[in-house]
């Protein structure tokens, strides 16, 4: 089980988790405002 869990939570696959919260969180972040430029030819 030991393995297993540090296989799991290695360094690289704790970075790669970090990195999609990261951009998921700019992704949140961004949503609410709507962006003004795809509107402007209207």
């Amino acid at each position: 089980m030991q393995r297993f869990c540090r296989r799991v939570f290695s360094r690289e696959n704790l970075i790669a988790l970090l990195l999609c919260l990261l951009i998921l969180a700019l992704v949140v972040a961004s949503a609410d405002s709507a962006p003004q430029w795809i509107y402007q030819g209207f």
